[in-house]
């Protein structure tokens, strides 16, 4: 008997799930150290290094002896920068004492849950999603309730589904725009219409909004716009995308005051605190020139373009016009084979990293996601590689 069965591992284990786009990497590695060329497609992650000034900002801060802890909640600047930016962008008003720094999003999400559900309260979240929406759900205890993205509405929700998903044990709805993995982006009306849903319920609001600077047509839409819902919605946003500071680990949210303490009380608990100068490189980002920031939406929109008109070129495959974000979601049901077996050998055969749609939700079995957050040349090499495969079967 092993040391790990004897003593045993926690039951609540067999319900945290994971990211497959941090394991197909290693399998990509391994085949780099083997000498093979691969194209990474799987990663959402900016591939742009972040604005000098931030750094400066950091180093400053450091160099003053910004190195120790903080408040739990954040520093005051920071949390005032944060309030100011999303006030501004989602047109309300936010105080800085609603404003709460964490250690990157996902933060937000397991302790929002554990902060509003009891075992067996039910989440509605978007499938295809992010898989931590799950994961984070199911280890706390609550119950998953999947709401479909629908590629034929360009992966909008359909109300009369969402409607049919609230009751009285809904205690949470997470919502997500511009979404990972699709690259769609909820307007304003679905929004709207989604609100008076909600306000119907007892449920809180999760909206994840981390990629709302990545808009390619129309305005940034929040459902916490809507007169009602600022109140029981946790606006969640953070540095990683818009300002390529994955790394740096730092995300913010504006927090209904309710919320506000059990939230700290979980972040004493488990981090204590981001630190400071990372938080000051923040004001820098939220404050300083946004001349970096909107001149990388612009190389995206450009990638994006190259990559959906690139895929529907391709024998069996139809990709819909992603309207924010950094990722493409194409349907590969007209290729002869099942969308994870195909992300397996395009990387094993082809050298394309990307991934299964079914990493995201049920709902995605016939997608792929590929991150477009790599050099345009790269991307034509890889679409070039993927219609070469194609071609073989």
């Amino acid at each position: 008997m092993s040391v790990t069965q004897a003593v045993g591992l926690a039951e609540s284990l067999e319900r945290l799930g994971t990211e497959t786009a941090f394991s197909v990497p290693a399998r990509a590695k391994q085949l780099e150290a083997a000498g093979r060329d691969v194209i990474h497609l799987e990663i959402g992650e900016p591939d742009f290094r972040t604005p000098r000034h931030i750094c400066d900002a950091a180093y400053e801060a450091m160099l003053a002896g910004q190195t120790g802890y903080c408040p739990a909640a954040g520093i005051p600047v920071f949390r005032a920068a944060a309030a100011e930016y999303l006030g501004e962008s989602r047109g309300v008003e936010i105080d800085p004492e609603n404003v709460l720094v964490a250690n990157g999003a996902k933060l937000f999400l397991f302790f929002t849950i554990l902060a509003a559900c009891n075992p067996g309260d039910e989440v509605v979240y978007p499938d295809p999603g992010f898989p931590i929406y799950e994961s984070a759900i199911r280890w706390a205890g609550a119950v998953p309730v999947p709401l479909p993205l629908l590629e034929e509405r360009d992966f909008a929700f359909d109300l009369d589904e969402l409607a049919a998903r609230l009751g009285p044990r809904t205690r949470l709805v997470i919502l997500n725009s511009p979404q990972n993995p699709t690259g769609g982006a909820l307007d304003a009306a679905e929004l709207a219409e989604a609100a008076r849903l909600i306000l119907q319920t007892p449920a809180w609001v999760l909206s994840d909004e981390v990629y709302s600077r990545m808009v390619y047509e129309g305005e940034f839409a929040s459902i916490a716009s809507v007169p009602g819902l600022l109140e029981r919605t946790v606006v969640l946003d953070g540095l990683s995308k818009t300002y390529a500071m994955t790394g740096w680990r730092c995300g913010f949210a504006a927090v209904p005051t309710p919320l506000v303490e059990p939230l700290v009380r979980f972040f004493v608990n488990a981090t204590s605190c981001v630190p400071p100068f990372v938080q000051l490189a923040g004001v820098a980002a939220l404050r300083g020139s946004q001349e970096e920031p909107r001149a990388m939406v612009e190389e995206f929109r450009a990638r994006r373009d190259l990559v959906v008109e690139g895929l529907n070129a391709l024998p069996g495959i139809s990709c819909r016009q992603p309207g924010g974000a950094f990722y493409a979601f194409p349907n590969v049901s007209g290729v002869p084979l099942p969308a994870e077996e195909l992300a397996s050998r395009l990387l094993e055969e082809a050298g394309v990293a990307l991934l299964a749609g079914t990493a995201f939700g049920a709902v995605g079995g016939e997608n792929l996601r590929l991150s477009y957050a790599n050099s345009r040349e790269n991307l034509d090499r890889a679409l070039q590689r993927i219609g070469e495969f194609i071609a073989r079967l």
